[in-house]
């Protein structure tokens, strides 16, 4: 079975091909709109929706030739059905359903989190069921109990701002560009460690509950609180806002790493999935596997290029899906709203 993958939730517009019989994924292809944004520091939804029609019919066109498949043989097309934004889901939504249509296939609506969430079994190093999952990004911080395909249990969640909100919130108070996550982490490795402490939110509350809105004001109440000559001197201010990088960073990385290993603990599970934009932050991955080490359990993430938005993950969450039982692959185009079970977790 053929499936075609497409994600427009937000900002980047993601095609892939995904081989359900071979279980295997034949191409895939993004396109970042991060160019575009940066002129407004942030995504604009009304230019982000615009992109997304002019790029997604040639990146599947190309996606077809690169595979060396034809539009003919697909047998279900997957999309992102939500959380996301409105206009850019739409467009997304829109083109799975005429193509569905055009071809008597399944139309298959996918949740966003639950591509992220299954990504890594994208990977050569897959893990089975059951694990934990962290789901860090910039619109979702939350830890997962995975018994299976649509069997998640969620144990704890972002009170505010998600972790790579709070990358982004804190590279703008830093005067650094869109997007700003990446760049604080860049500029984070040339800060002196230990040089300024902020707060670790939460990290002795005893739960799996996150909050990042107050570091954040943290890092605020810190620059805004910069003695003069830091704030004059361009050498003595650059090392300043790198040093006050590395600390943001640090007490991000230390309280996602202290809520995944409580979550291990508790679980009595051996497995972590690491998944979403800002599980591709290196020092983030370097510490988690050095707290599995210590702890006893296995860490499993994505290639950095599967972290961010990807057509790849949500075909592959239509194809589990329908593998097991919780959609019908028939012979004409229908939407199936996946079942995201929270209940049990209150």
């Amino acid at each position: 079975m053929l499936i075609l993958g497409i994600e427009t939730s937000c900002d980047e517009t993601g095609v892939a091909l995904y081989d359900a019989a071979a279980g295997r994924l034949l191409a895939h292809a993004v396109h970042s709109q991060v160019d575009m944004h940066e002129a407004y520091g942030g995504v604009v939804p009304e230019l982000a929706s615009r992109d997304h029609v002019r790029r997604l019919v040639p990146l599947a066109r190309g996606l077809f030739a690169r595979a060396g498949r034809t539009i003919g043989e697909l047998q279900a097309v997957a999309y992102t059905e939500g959380p996301g934004l409105a206009g850019a889901l739409l467009v997304g939504a829109s083109f799975a359903h005429a193509l569905a249509a055009a071809l008597g296939v399944p139309a298959l609506g996918i949740h966003h989190l639950e591509g992220h969430l299954l990504s890594p079994l994208l990977c050569a190093r897959r893990p089975e069921f059951p694990f934990v999952a962290l789901l860090v990004s910039g619109g979702h911080t939350q830890l997962m109990q995975v018994a299976g395909v649509g069997r998640y249990e969620l144990l704890g969640e972002t009170q505010d701002d998600a972790a790579g909100e709070a990358f982004d919130k804190t590279a703008q108070l830093l005067g650094l560009g869109y997007p700003g996550g990446p760049a604080l982490s860049q500029l984070a490795r040339h800060g002196h460690p230990g040089r300024h402490r902020l707060p670790r939110p939460m990290l002795a509350s005893g739960d799996l509950e996150f909050s990042f809105s107050g570091l954040k004001t943290a890092v605020m109440l810190l620059v805004r609180g910069a003695s003069a000559d830091d704030r004059t001197r361009a050498v003595a201010n650059e090392q300043f806002h790198a040093d006050v990088a590395r600390a943001f960073e640090d007490a991000m990385v230390e309280v996602l790493v202290a809520k995944c290993a409580l979550a291990m603990e508790r679980t009595g599970l051996t497995r972590l999935v690491v998944a979403g934009g800002v599980g591709a932050n290196r020092p983030l991955r370097a510490a988690l596997d050095a707290k599995a080490r210590d702890a006893g359990f296995d860490v499993f993430t994505p290639e950095p290029e599967l972290c961010t938005d990807n057509g790849a993950m949500i075909a592959l969450a239509a194809a589990l899906r329908m593998r097991a039982g919780l959609v019908a692959p028939g012979g004409h185009a229908f939407t199936v709203r996946p079942r995201w079970d929270l209940a049990a977790a209150g």
